[in-house]
Protein backbone atom coordinates (compact mmCIF):
# COMPACT_ATOMS: atom_id res chain seq x y z
CA UNK A 1 0.00 0.00 0.00
CA UNK A 2 1.36 3.42 -0.95
CA UNK A 3 1.76 6.25 1.56
CA UNK A 4 -1.09 8.11 -0.18
CA UNK A 5 -3.35 5.07 0.14
CA UNK A 6 -2.36 4.66 3.78
CA UNK A 7 -3.20 8.30 4.55
CA UNK A 8 -6.53 8.06 2.75
CA UNK A 9 -7.34 4.93 4.72
CA UNK A 10 -6.58 6.69 8.01
CA UNK A 11 -8.72 9.67 7.02
CA UNK A 12 -11.64 7.41 6.08
CA UNK A 13 -11.39 5.82 9.51
CA UNK A 14 -11.51 9.27 11.11
CA UNK A 15 -14.69 10.02 9.19
CA UNK A 16 -16.39 7.20 11.08
CA UNK A 17 -15.17 8.66 14.39
CA UNK A 18 -16.23 12.17 13.40
CA UNK A 19 -19.71 10.98 12.55
CA UNK A 20 -19.86 8.98 15.79
CA UNK A 21 -19.48 12.31 17.61
CA UNK A 22 -22.56 13.63 15.81
CA UNK A 23 -20.86 15.65 13.06
CA UNK A 24 -21.27 15.18 9.33
CA UNK A 25 -17.99 14.50 7.51
CA UNK A 26 -19.29 16.45 4.53
CA UNK A 27 -21.51 19.08 6.02
CA UNK A 28 -24.23 21.31 4.71
CA UNK A 29 -25.01 25.01 4.76
CA UNK A 30 -23.08 27.32 7.08
CA UNK A 31 -24.12 30.95 7.40
CA UNK A 32 -20.99 32.99 7.99
CA UNK A 33 -21.18 36.57 9.23
CA UNK A 34 -17.74 37.50 7.89
CA UNK A 35 -15.01 36.23 5.61
CA UNK A 36 -11.45 35.94 6.88
CA UNK A 37 -10.20 38.75 4.59
CA UNK A 38 -12.98 40.99 5.95
CA UNK A 39 -12.06 40.19 9.56
CA UNK A 40 -8.44 41.06 8.89
CA UNK A 41 -9.33 44.39 7.28
CA UNK A 42 -12.06 45.38 9.75
CA UNK A 43 -10.41 44.44 13.05
CA UNK A 44 -6.66 44.31 12.55
CA UNK A 45 -6.24 47.70 14.28
CA UNK A 46 -8.73 47.02 17.10
CA UNK A 47 -7.18 46.85 20.57
CA UNK A 48 -7.82 44.11 23.11
CA UNK A 49 -9.86 46.54 25.20
CA UNK A 50 -12.00 47.60 22.25
CA UNK A 51 -12.72 43.99 21.30
CA UNK A 52 -13.65 43.08 24.86
CA UNK A 53 -15.93 46.10 25.20
CA UNK A 54 -17.64 45.53 21.87
CA UNK A 55 -17.93 41.73 22.34
CA UNK A 56 -17.67 41.04 18.60
CA UNK A 57 -19.35 37.73 17.77
CA UNK A 58 -18.38 36.08 14.47
CA UNK A 59 -19.18 33.02 12.41
CA UNK A 60 -16.41 32.24 9.95
CA UNK A 61 -15.21 29.35 7.78
CA UNK A 62 -11.82 28.30 6.52
CA UNK A 63 -9.43 25.52 5.61
CA UNK A 64 -7.11 24.43 8.42
CA UNK A 65 -3.55 25.50 7.67
CA UNK A 66 -1.89 24.65 11.00
CA UNK A 67 -2.90 23.05 14.29
CA UNK A 68 -1.07 23.52 17.60
CA UNK A 69 -2.58 21.38 20.36
CA UNK A 70 -1.52 22.04 23.99
CA UNK A 71 -3.29 19.88 26.55
CA UNK A 72 -6.53 21.58 27.56
CA UNK A 73 -6.36 24.20 24.79
CA UNK A 74 -4.75 24.94 21.48
CA UNK A 75 -4.59 27.08 18.36
CA UNK A 76 -5.26 26.60 14.69
CA UNK A 77 -4.92 28.82 11.66
CA UNK A 78 -7.68 28.96 9.07
CA UNK A 79 -7.18 30.17 5.50
CA UNK A 80 -9.79 31.67 3.22
CA UNK A 81 -9.54 33.97 0.21
CA UNK A 82 -5.76 34.15 0.45
CA UNK A 83 -5.83 35.41 4.05
CA UNK A 84 -5.23 33.61 7.33
CA UNK A 85 -6.80 33.91 10.81
CA UNK A 86 -6.05 32.33 14.17
CA UNK A 87 -8.60 30.50 16.30
CA UNK A 88 -8.25 29.46 19.97
CA UNK A 89 -10.01 26.34 21.26
CA UNK A 90 -10.23 25.82 25.02
CA UNK A 91 -11.76 22.70 26.55
CA UNK A 92 -13.98 24.50 29.08
CA UNK A 93 -15.28 26.92 26.46
CA UNK A 94 -16.74 24.47 23.91
CA UNK A 95 -19.00 21.39 24.07
CA UNK A 96 -17.12 18.18 24.92
CA UNK A 97 -17.63 16.66 21.45
CA UNK A 98 -16.24 19.82 19.84
CA UNK A 99 -13.06 19.61 21.89
CA UNK A 100 -12.67 15.90 21.07
CA UNK A 101 -13.06 16.78 17.39
CA UNK A 102 -10.38 19.46 17.68
CA UNK A 103 -8.03 17.42 19.84
CA UNK A 104 -8.06 14.11 17.96
CA UNK A 105 -9.76 14.19 14.59
CA UNK A 106 -8.95 17.38 12.70
CA UNK A 107 -6.31 17.23 9.97
CA UNK A 108 -4.52 19.99 8.12
CA UNK A 109 -6.64 20.74 5.06
CA UNK A 110 -10.01 20.03 6.68
CA UNK A 111 -12.67 22.71 6.22
CA UNK A 112 -14.48 23.88 9.35
CA UNK A 113 -16.74 26.65 10.58
CA UNK A 114 -16.37 28.33 13.96
CA UNK A 115 -18.53 30.53 16.16
CA UNK A 116 -17.01 32.74 18.83
CA UNK A 117 -15.81 36.17 19.87
CA UNK A 118 -12.83 38.17 18.72
CA UNK A 119 -10.04 38.80 21.20
CA UNK A 120 -6.31 39.37 21.36
CA UNK A 121 -3.96 36.80 22.85
CA UNK A 122 -1.25 37.64 25.35
CA UNK A 123 1.10 38.00 22.37
CA UNK A 124 -1.42 40.43 20.79
CA UNK A 125 -2.59 38.15 17.96
CA UNK A 126 -6.11 38.83 16.72
CA UNK A 127 -8.00 35.55 17.19
CA UNK A 128 -11.41 33.94 17.59
CA UNK A 129 -12.21 32.49 21.01
CA UNK A 130 -14.16 29.46 19.76
CA UNK A 131 -17.51 28.66 21.35
CA UNK A 132 -18.74 26.17 18.74
CA UNK A 133 -17.10 24.08 16.01
CA UNK A 134 -18.82 22.97 12.78
CA UNK A 135 -17.23 20.28 10.63
CA UNK A 136 -17.80 20.99 6.93
CA UNK A 137 -15.50 18.82 4.78
CA UNK A 138 -12.82 16.17 5.28
CA UNK A 139 -9.64 16.08 3.21
CA UNK A 140 -8.45 12.58 2.35
CA UNK A 141 -5.07 13.57 0.91
CA UNK A 142 -2.11 15.42 2.38
CA UNK A 143 -1.68 19.11 1.74
CA UNK A 144 1.68 20.22 0.28
CA UNK A 145 4.40 20.49 2.91
CA UNK A 146 3.67 23.59 5.02
CA UNK A 147 1.40 24.73 2.17
CA UNK A 148 4.30 26.39 0.39
CA UNK A 149 5.93 23.31 -1.05
CA UNK A 150 3.91 23.25 -4.28
CA UNK A 151 6.52 24.53 -6.69
CA UNK A 152 6.40 21.94 -9.47
CA UNK A 153 5.07 23.85 -12.47
CA UNK A 154 3.33 20.86 -14.06
CA UNK A 155 1.50 20.05 -10.83
CA UNK A 156 0.53 23.70 -10.29
CA UNK A 157 -1.12 23.97 -13.71
CA UNK A 158 -2.65 20.50 -13.72
CA UNK A 159 -4.02 20.70 -10.17
CA UNK A 160 -4.94 24.39 -10.06
CA UNK A 161 -7.20 23.74 -7.06
CA UNK A 162 -4.12 22.67 -5.09
CA UNK A 163 -2.11 25.61 -6.44
CA UNK A 164 -4.79 28.02 -5.17
CA UNK A 165 -4.75 26.36 -1.74
CA UNK A 166 -0.98 26.20 -1.39
CA UNK A 167 0.03 29.50 -3.01
CA UNK A 168 -2.26 32.35 -1.87
CA UNK A 169 -0.63 34.76 -4.33
CA UNK A 170 -2.11 32.77 -7.19
CA UNK A 171 -5.61 33.74 -6.11
CA UNK A 172 -4.64 37.41 -6.31
CA UNK A 173 -3.56 36.94 -9.92
CA UNK A 174 -7.05 35.84 -10.84
CA UNK A 175 -8.67 38.55 -8.73
CA UNK A 176 -6.63 41.07 -10.75
CA UNK A 177 -7.62 39.35 -13.98
CA UNK A 178 -11.27 39.75 -12.99
CA UNK A 179 -10.68 43.46 -12.33
CA UNK A 180 -9.15 43.82 -15.80
CA UNK A 181 -12.22 42.36 -17.47
CA UNK A 182 -14.57 44.43 -15.29
CA UNK A 183 -12.68 47.61 -16.13
CA UNK A 184 -12.74 46.96 -19.87
CA UNK A 185 -16.45 46.13 -19.80
CA UNK A 186 -17.30 49.22 -17.74
CA UNK A 187 -15.31 51.57 -19.98
CA UNK A 188 -16.93 50.22 -23.12
CA UNK A 189 -20.43 50.40 -21.70
CA UNK A 190 -19.82 53.97 -20.54
CA UNK A 191 -19.17 54.73 -24.22
CA UNK A 192 -22.48 53.11 -25.26
CA UNK A 193 -21.04 49.85 -26.60
CA UNK A 194 -23.40 46.85 -26.53
CA UNK A 195 -22.13 43.43 -25.42
CA UNK A 196 -23.12 40.52 -27.68
CA UNK A 197 -22.39 36.83 -28.24
CA UNK A 198 -21.46 35.35 -31.61
CA UNK A 199 -21.04 31.72 -32.73
CA UNK A 200 -18.12 29.71 -31.42
CA UNK A 201 -18.67 27.05 -34.09
CA UNK A 202 -18.51 28.48 -37.60
CA UNK A 203 -18.89 26.96 -41.09
CA UNK A 204 -16.15 29.29 -42.40
CA UNK A 205 -13.36 30.41 -40.09
CA UNK A 206 -11.96 33.90 -40.45
CA UNK A 207 -11.08 37.20 -38.83
CA UNK A 208 -7.44 36.31 -38.19
CA UNK A 209 -4.42 34.55 -39.64
CA UNK A 210 -4.44 31.23 -37.79
CA UNK A 211 -5.04 27.51 -38.15
CA UNK A 212 -8.40 26.34 -36.77
CA UNK A 213 -9.65 23.33 -34.85
CA UNK A 214 -12.25 21.37 -36.81
CA UNK A 215 -15.24 19.40 -35.56
CA UNK A 216 -18.28 17.73 -37.16
CA UNK A 217 -21.99 18.20 -36.54
CA UNK A 218 -23.67 14.83 -36.94
CA UNK A 219 -27.28 15.94 -37.48
CA UNK A 220 -26.45 18.51 -40.16
CA UNK A 221 -23.57 16.37 -41.44
CA UNK A 222 -21.29 19.39 -41.84
CA UNK A 223 -17.77 20.24 -40.76
CA UNK A 224 -17.48 23.22 -38.43
CA UNK A 225 -14.55 25.21 -37.09
CA UNK A 226 -13.98 26.52 -33.60
CA UNK A 227 -13.69 30.24 -34.11
CA UNK A 228 -10.28 31.81 -34.42
CA UNK A 229 -11.91 35.25 -34.02
CA UNK A 230 -15.46 36.72 -33.85
CA UNK A 231 -14.59 39.60 -36.19
CA UNK A 232 -16.68 38.81 -39.25
CA UNK A 233 -19.80 38.17 -37.18
CA UNK A 234 -19.37 41.38 -35.19
CA UNK A 235 -19.03 43.37 -38.41
CA UNK A 236 -22.22 41.73 -39.71
CA UNK A 237 -23.90 43.29 -36.67
CA UNK A 238 -22.50 46.70 -37.56
CA UNK A 239 -24.05 46.24 -41.01
CA UNK A 240 -27.32 45.53 -39.21
CA UNK A 241 -27.20 48.83 -37.32
CA UNK A 242 -25.46 47.90 -34.05
CA UNK A 243 -22.99 50.76 -34.37
CA UNK A 244 -20.96 50.11 -31.18
CA UNK A 245 -20.61 46.46 -30.33
CA UNK A 246 -18.19 44.28 -28.34
CA UNK A 247 -17.62 40.72 -27.20
CA UNK A 248 -15.37 39.28 -24.53
CA UNK A 249 -14.83 35.94 -26.17
CA UNK A 250 -12.96 32.65 -26.19
CA UNK A 251 -10.97 31.94 -29.33
CA UNK A 252 -9.31 28.69 -30.41
CA UNK A 253 -6.22 28.43 -32.58
CA UNK A 254 -4.52 25.18 -33.50
CA UNK A 255 -1.01 26.45 -32.99
CA UNK A 256 1.99 25.96 -30.75
CA UNK A 257 2.08 26.33 -26.98
CA UNK A 258 4.56 28.75 -25.40
CA UNK A 259 4.85 31.27 -22.58
CA UNK A 260 2.76 33.61 -24.76
CA UNK A 261 0.41 31.16 -26.52
CA UNK A 262 -2.36 28.85 -25.38
CA UNK A 263 -4.66 27.19 -27.95
CA UNK A 264 -7.72 28.49 -26.05
CA UNK A 265 -7.55 32.13 -25.03
CA UNK A 266 -9.66 35.18 -24.22
CA UNK A 267 -10.00 38.29 -26.36
CA UNK A 268 -11.92 41.53 -26.20
CA UNK A 269 -13.11 42.63 -29.66
CA UNK A 270 -15.01 45.86 -30.25
CA UNK A 271 -16.21 47.78 -33.29
CA UNK A 272 -17.23 51.41 -33.61
CA UNK A 273 -19.06 52.67 -36.69
CA UNK A 274 -17.95 55.98 -38.23
CA UNK A 275 -14.53 55.73 -36.54
CA UNK A 276 -11.10 54.85 -37.94
CA UNK A 277 -7.80 53.55 -36.62
CA UNK A 278 -6.72 57.02 -35.46
CA UNK A 279 -9.80 57.22 -33.22
CA UNK A 280 -9.02 53.75 -31.85
CA UNK A 281 -5.39 54.69 -31.15
CA UNK A 282 -6.55 57.49 -28.85
CA UNK A 283 -9.23 55.29 -27.28
CA UNK A 284 -6.78 52.40 -26.74
CA UNK A 285 -4.35 54.60 -24.85
CA UNK A 286 -7.07 55.68 -22.44
CA UNK A 287 -8.55 52.17 -22.23
CA UNK A 288 -5.25 50.54 -21.24
CA UNK A 289 -4.22 53.36 -18.91
CA UNK A 290 -7.48 53.17 -16.97
CA UNK A 291 -7.47 49.36 -16.94
CA UNK A 292 -4.00 49.36 -15.36
CA UNK A 293 -5.19 51.84 -12.72
CA UNK A 294 -8.36 49.87 -11.97
CA UNK A 295 -6.49 46.56 -11.72
CA UNK A 296 -3.32 47.63 -9.89
CA UNK A 297 -3.86 51.16 -8.58
CA UNK A 298 -1.38 52.74 -10.99
CA UNK A 299 -0.72 53.25 -14.70
CA UNK A 300 2.90 52.25 -14.01
CA UNK A 301 3.32 48.53 -13.33
CA UNK A 302 6.34 46.38 -12.61
CA UNK A 303 6.84 43.53 -15.05
CA UNK A 304 9.80 41.19 -14.65
CA UNK A 305 11.94 43.95 -13.14
CA UNK A 306 10.95 46.70 -15.61
CA UNK A 307 8.39 49.44 -14.96
CA UNK A 308 5.92 49.59 -17.85
CA UNK A 309 4.17 52.94 -18.24
CA UNK A 310 0.65 52.56 -19.63
CA UNK A 311 0.13 56.26 -19.12
CA UNK A 312 2.62 57.05 -21.88
CA UNK A 313 2.09 54.84 -24.95
CA UNK A 314 4.29 55.99 -27.85
CA UNK A 315 3.52 55.58 -31.58
CA UNK A 316 5.75 54.43 -34.47
CA UNK A 317 5.12 53.23 -38.01
CA UNK A 318 6.40 49.77 -38.94
CA UNK A 319 9.20 51.38 -40.95
CA UNK A 320 10.12 53.80 -38.16
CA UNK A 321 10.28 50.91 -35.70
CA UNK A 322 12.69 48.96 -37.95
CA UNK A 323 14.94 52.02 -38.28
CA UNK A 324 14.91 52.78 -34.53
CA UNK A 325 15.48 49.23 -33.32
CA UNK A 326 17.87 48.00 -36.03
CA UNK A 327 20.78 46.25 -34.34
CA UNK A 328 22.82 44.78 -37.21
CA UNK A 329 25.30 47.55 -37.96
CA UNK A 330 24.25 51.00 -39.13
CA UNK A 331 20.50 51.62 -39.08
CA UNK A 332 18.83 51.79 -42.52
CA UNK A 333 17.34 54.98 -43.88
CA UNK A 334 13.65 55.45 -44.65
CA UNK A 335 14.47 55.20 -48.37
CA UNK A 336 16.18 51.83 -47.82
CA UNK A 337 13.27 50.42 -45.81
CA UNK A 338 11.00 51.38 -48.72
CA UNK A 339 13.32 49.78 -51.29
CA UNK A 340 12.29 46.23 -52.42
CA UNK A 341 15.93 45.41 -53.20
CA UNK A 342 17.04 46.26 -49.65
CA UNK A 343 14.13 44.29 -48.20
CA UNK A 344 15.03 41.33 -50.41
CA UNK A 345 18.54 41.25 -48.94
CA UNK A 346 17.07 40.72 -45.45
CA UNK A 347 14.08 38.46 -46.18
CA UNK A 348 13.20 35.57 -48.52
CA UNK A 349 9.47 36.27 -48.54
CA UNK A 350 7.65 36.66 -51.85
CA UNK A 351 6.54 40.32 -51.78
CA UNK A 352 7.94 43.58 -50.34
CA UNK A 353 5.09 43.77 -47.84
CA UNK A 354 5.69 40.25 -46.56
CA UNK A 355 9.42 41.01 -46.38
CA UNK A 356 8.83 44.15 -44.34
CA UNK A 357 6.66 42.33 -41.81
CA UNK A 358 9.13 39.46 -41.45
CA UNK A 359 11.99 41.90 -40.81
CA UNK A 360 9.85 43.75 -38.25
CA UNK A 361 8.95 40.53 -36.44
CA UNK A 362 12.55 39.30 -36.33
CA UNK A 363 14.25 42.59 -35.48
CA UNK A 364 11.79 44.76 -33.60
CA UNK A 365 9.10 42.84 -31.71
CA UNK A 366 11.20 41.56 -28.82
CA UNK A 367 12.66 45.03 -28.26
CA UNK A 368 9.29 46.74 -27.82
CA UNK A 369 9.35 46.71 -24.02
CA UNK A 370 7.51 49.91 -23.16
CA UNK A 371 3.87 50.04 -24.36
CA UNK A 372 4.06 51.08 -28.02
CA UNK A 373 1.60 51.48 -30.88
CA UNK A 374 3.05 50.29 -34.20
CA UNK A 375 0.95 51.37 -37.19
CA UNK A 376 0.71 51.34 -41.00
CA UNK A 377 1.16 47.73 -42.10
CA UNK A 378 1.48 46.27 -45.63
CA UNK A 379 -1.68 45.07 -47.34
CA UNK A 380 -0.43 41.46 -47.69
CA UNK A 381 -0.73 40.80 -43.96
CA UNK A 382 -3.96 42.73 -43.43
CA UNK A 383 -6.74 41.25 -45.57
CA UNK A 384 -9.57 42.97 -43.70
CA UNK A 385 -8.05 46.46 -43.31
CA UNK A 386 -8.76 49.67 -45.24
CA UNK A 387 -6.08 51.01 -47.61
CA UNK A 388 -4.18 54.17 -46.74
CA UNK A 389 -5.33 56.82 -49.25
CA UNK A 390 -1.80 58.16 -49.79
CA UNK A 391 -0.12 54.71 -50.00
CA UNK A 392 -2.54 52.00 -51.22
CA UNK A 393 0.00 49.19 -50.69
CA UNK A 394 -0.36 49.86 -46.94
CA UNK A 395 -3.38 49.80 -44.66
CA UNK A 396 -4.75 51.76 -41.70
CA UNK A 397 -3.80 49.23 -39.07
CA UNK A 398 -1.95 49.27 -35.75
CA UNK A 399 -0.79 46.79 -33.15
CA UNK A 400 0.08 47.49 -29.52
CA UNK A 401 3.17 45.90 -27.98
CA UNK A 402 4.50 45.72 -24.43
CA UNK A 403 7.28 43.59 -22.92
CA UNK A 404 8.01 42.25 -26.41
CA UNK A 405 4.47 40.90 -26.85
CA UNK A 406 1.64 41.94 -29.12
CA UNK A 407 -1.35 42.73 -26.90
CA UNK A 408 -3.75 44.36 -29.38
CA UNK A 409 -4.52 44.55 -33.11
CA UNK A 410 -6.78 47.16 -34.72
CA UNK A 411 -7.62 48.78 -38.03
CA UNK A 412 -9.98 50.82 -40.09
CA UNK A 413 -12.24 48.11 -41.45
CA UNK A 414 -12.29 47.48 -45.18
CA UNK A 415 -15.88 48.20 -46.27
CA UNK A 416 -15.63 47.95 -50.06
CA UNK A 417 -17.03 44.51 -51.03
CA UNK A 418 -15.19 44.43 -54.37
CA UNK A 419 -11.87 45.19 -52.72
CA UNK A 420 -12.66 42.65 -50.00
CA UNK A 421 -13.25 40.04 -52.69
CA UNK A 422 -9.85 40.83 -54.22
CA UNK A 423 -8.21 40.55 -50.78
CA UNK A 424 -9.81 37.17 -50.17
CA UNK A 425 -8.56 36.02 -53.57
CA UNK A 426 -5.07 37.26 -52.68
CA UNK A 427 -5.27 35.21 -49.48
CA UNK A 428 -6.37 32.14 -51.44
CA UNK A 429 -3.24 32.55 -53.57
CA UNK A 430 -1.13 32.65 -50.39
CA UNK A 431 -2.94 29.50 -49.22
CA UNK A 432 -2.01 27.76 -52.47
CA UNK A 433 1.64 28.75 -51.89
CA UNK A 434 1.58 26.89 -48.57
CA UNK A 435 0.54 29.59 -46.07
CA UNK A 436 -1.63 27.55 -43.68
CA UNK A 437 -2.79 30.71 -41.88
CA UNK A 438 -4.11 32.52 -44.96
CA UNK A 439 -7.74 33.66 -44.88
CA UNK A 440 -10.61 31.71 -46.44
CA UNK A 441 -13.22 33.09 -48.84
CA UNK A 442 -16.38 34.00 -46.88
CA UNK A 443 -19.16 34.70 -49.34
CA UNK A 444 -21.83 35.36 -46.73
CA UNK A 445 -19.65 38.07 -45.24
CA UNK A 446 -19.25 39.55 -48.74
CA UNK A 447 -23.03 39.47 -49.08
CA UNK A 448 -23.40 41.35 -45.79
CA UNK A 449 -20.91 43.95 -47.00
CA UNK A 450 -22.97 44.42 -50.16
CA UNK A 451 -25.74 45.83 -47.96
CA UNK A 452 -23.35 48.53 -46.77
CA UNK A 453 -20.81 48.41 -43.93
CA UNK A 454 -20.36 51.98 -42.63
CA UNK A 455 -16.82 53.27 -42.07
CA UNK A 456 -15.79 51.35 -38.96
CA UNK A 457 -12.85 50.92 -36.63
CA UNK A 458 -12.33 47.56 -34.95
CA UNK A 459 -9.89 46.23 -32.36
CA UNK A 460 -8.98 43.05 -30.54
CA UNK A 461 -7.15 43.05 -27.19
CA UNK A 462 -5.62 39.89 -25.71
CA UNK A 463 -6.99 39.62 -22.17
CA UNK A 464 -4.53 36.90 -21.15
CA UNK A 465 -1.47 38.89 -22.20
CA UNK A 466 -2.73 42.07 -20.55
CA UNK A 467 -3.29 39.99 -17.41
CA UNK A 468 0.31 38.72 -17.65
CA UNK A 469 1.61 42.29 -17.72
CA UNK A 470 -0.57 43.59 -14.90
CA UNK A 471 0.14 40.63 -12.57
CA UNK A 472 3.88 40.32 -13.33
CA UNK A 473 3.34 36.79 -14.68
CA UNK A 474 6.06 35.38 -16.92
CA UNK A 475 3.88 32.73 -18.60
CA UNK A 476 0.39 32.88 -20.06
CA UNK A 477 -0.33 29.66 -18.17
CA UNK A 478 -0.04 31.62 -14.92
CA UNK A 479 -3.10 33.71 -15.83
CA UNK A 480 -5.29 30.93 -17.29
CA UNK A 481 -6.94 28.84 -14.60
CA UNK A 482 -6.81 25.59 -16.56
CA UNK A 483 -4.24 25.82 -19.40
CA UNK A 484 -4.10 23.04 -21.96
CA UNK A 485 -1.67 20.24 -21.01
CA UNK A 486 -0.88 16.80 -22.27
CA UNK A 487 -3.18 14.27 -20.57
CA UNK A 488 -1.54 12.64 -17.59
CA UNK A 489 -1.50 8.83 -17.26
CA UNK A 490 -4.50 7.40 -15.37
CA UNK A 491 -3.89 7.87 -11.66
CA UNK A 492 -6.25 5.11 -10.53
CA UNK A 493 -7.69 7.15 -7.67
CA UNK A 494 -11.24 5.90 -8.16
CA UNK A 495 -10.07 2.29 -7.91
CA UNK A 496 -8.00 3.02 -4.79
CA UNK A 497 -10.96 4.71 -3.10
CA UNK A 498 -13.16 1.76 -4.07
CA UNK A 499 -10.70 -0.66 -2.45
CA UNK A 500 -10.50 1.47 0.68
CA UNK A 501 -14.31 1.59 0.84
CA UNK A 502 -14.34 -2.19 1.29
Amino acid sequence: MSLEEDIAGQRLQRIQEIEALGFKAYGHRFDATDSIPELVVNYESATAEELEEEAVSVRVTGRIKTIRRMGKAGFAHLQQGGAGFQIYVRRDNVPPEDFTLYKKLLDIGDIIGVEGKLFRTKTNHLSVMVEKLHFLSKTLLNMPEKWHGLEDVETRYRQRYLDLIANPGVLQVFVTRSKIISSLRRQLEERKFIEVETPMMQPVYGGAAARPFMTHHNTLDIDLYLRIAPELYLKRLVVGGMERVYEINRNFRNEGISTQHNPEFTMLEFYQAYADYQVLMDFSCELLRQTAIDATGSAQVDYQGTVLDFGNIRRLTVREAIIEFWKDGEAPTLEQVKDPAWLGRHSKKATPGEMLVEIFEEVVEEQLIQPTIVHDYPIENSPLSKNKPDEPAFVERFEIYAAGMEIANAYSELNDPQEQRRRFEMQLGMLERGDEEAHQMDEDYLRAMCYGLPPTGGEGIGIDRVAMLLTDSKSIRDVILFPLLRPEPPIGLAERLRELDK
